[in-house]
C-alpha cells in the first residue's frame, strides 16, 4: 500500500511516498530554515507563504524519486494540527485538491503521531519498531510520555506543566544569542563545557508524576547570566549549555526510566526534534542499559518534521479503511484524543 504525505505544519514544505508504512520510497523537504533565520524564528506568514510557493514541486518531485504515479497510490495522507494555522491549511487544502482530482481516499494526521511513527520507519542502520511500546515525545511545541498500543492508539501518561523541552532550547539558545534555531547549537555548545559548572533546578525530578516543568530552568539561566554580567564576568557559554542540556536531560531520562518501570514497557522510543541532540540519546541507551530494556530513536532527518513520519502514522488508518472526507480541516491545537476519536474541535 503506497501513502502519498504532506506536511507543512511549520516551517518545511515535506512530501513523501511510503510503501506499507515503513519503505520510504521517495520524499523531499524544502527547508525555509535560512529564510527565518533572519527573524530569529518562525514568522508564521512568511511560512505560509513559502509551502504555497514550495507544495506543487515537492510532491511532484517526491513521486518521480518514488517511480509512481497518482494511479500507484492508495491514499493521500496529510497533516491537520497542531501547528501553525496557515500553513496547516496549505497541506490541507493541497490534499484536499489531490483528492479531489484522483478519487484517492485522504487521511487526516496528528502532527504528534507522526513524530512518534518516525520510529516505524525501516532504515538502514535501525530496525523498524512496531508497537506496543512506551514513547517520548520531546519537540519544541511537546514534551510528554505516551503508551502506544498494537494499534497505535495512545495513553497519555504526562507531560509538561508549561514550556516543551525543545521551547527551553530556544528561549536559552536566544538568552545566550546563539544563531536559530537554536536547540542544535546548545547541544553543540554543550558537549564543549563543564556540567557542573552551573547547578539549575530539575523541574519536578522528584514529583511522583510523569509531568515535566522546564520554565524554571530558562528562568534559572537568566539569573545566571544576569549575575555574571553584573559582576563583568564573560559569559562562560559552553559551561552554560553543558549545565542546562544536563538539567534537560536528566529530567527527560529519569522520567521516562520511571514509566518504563510503571508501566512494565521493555521498549522505549524517543521521537520529536529534541530527539537528535547527541547528549540525550547518550544518556537514554546508558539509562536503557541499566534497565535491560530496548530504547530506538529515528535518524536525525526523521526526528524533525518530514511528510514520510505522516504516511507512517496514516498507514494503520489506511489499512483499515479509516478515511477523512473532503470537509477536513486544519487545527492549530488538535490534541491526540481529538484525533482519534474524530471529534475535531468546532471552528
Amino acid at each position: 500500500m503506497n501513502i502519498l504525505a504532506i506536511e507543512t505544519s511549520c516551517d518545511e514544505t515535506s512530501a513523501a511516498v511510503v510503501a506499507d508504512g515503513a519503505r520510504v520510497l521517495g520524499q523531499v523537504t524544502a527547508s525555509q530554515m535560512e529564510i527565518h533565520r533572519q527573524f530569529g524564528g518562525v514568522v508564521p506568514e512568511v511560512a505560509s507563504r513559502r509551502h504555497v510557493e514550495a507544495i506543487t514541486r515537492v510532491v511532484d518531485t517526491a513521486l518521480g524519486q518514488a517511480g509512481v504515479g497518482f494511479s500507484d497510490l492508495a491514499a493521500i495522507a496529510v497533516t491537520m494540527g497542531p501547528g501553525l494555522l496557515g500553513a496547516l491549511l496549505v497541506g490541507v487544502t493541497a490534499a484536499k485538491a489531490y483528492s479531489l482530482a484522483t478519487g484517492l481516499p485522504i487521511v487526516g494526521v496528528h502532527h504528534i503521531a507522526g513524530h512518534v511513527a518516525a520510529a516505524m520507519l525501516e532504515e538502514p542502520d535501525r530496525p523498524a519498531v512496531r508497537p506496543p511500546f512506551l514513547c517520548l515525545v520531546a519537540s519544541g511545541g511537546h514534551t510528554e510520555l505516551y503508551e502506544v498500543d498494537a494499534s497505535f492508539r495512545f495513553t497519555r501518561l504526562g507531560g509538561t506543566r508549561d514550556d516543551a523541552a525543545g521551547e527551553a532550547y530556544d528561549k536559552v539558545a536566544r538568552l545566550l544569542g546563539l544563531a536559530y534555531p537554536g536547540g542544535p547549537e546548545v547541544d553543540r555548545l554543550a558537549r564543549q563545557g563543564d556540567p557542573a559548572r552551573f547547578s539549575f533546578p530539575r523541574g519536578l525530578l522528584d514529583d511522583p508524576s510523569l509531568d515535566f516543568s522546564f520554565s524554571g530552568m530558562k528562568t534559572a539561566v537568566l539569573v545566571a547570566l544576569d549575575k555574571i554580567k553584573r559582576q563583568g564576568q564573560a559569559v562562560p557559554v559552553e559551561d552554560v549549555c553543558a549545565s542546562f542540556q544536563a538539567a534537560v536531560i536528566e529530567v527527560l531520562v529519569e522520567k521516562t526510566r520511571r514509566a518504563a518501570r510503571m508501566t512494565g514497557h521493555r521498549t522505549v522510543v524517543v521521537a520529536g526534534g529534541v530527539a537528535a541532540n547527541r547528549g540525550l540519546r547518550a544518556s537514554m541507551r546508558a539509562m536503557a542499559a541499566e534497565e535491560g530494556i530496548d530504547v530506538h530513536f529515528p535518524s536525525p532527518d526523521l526526528c524533525t518534521d518530514n511528510a514520510a513520519m505522516i504516511a507512517a502514522a496514516a498507514y494503520p488508518c489506511a489499512r483499515e479503511g479509516r478515511f477523512d472526507t473532503l470537509e477536513l480541516g486544519a487545527y492549530a491545537d488538535l490534541t491526540l484524543d481529538e484525533w482519534q476519536s474524530g471529534r475535531y474541535p468546532v471552528d
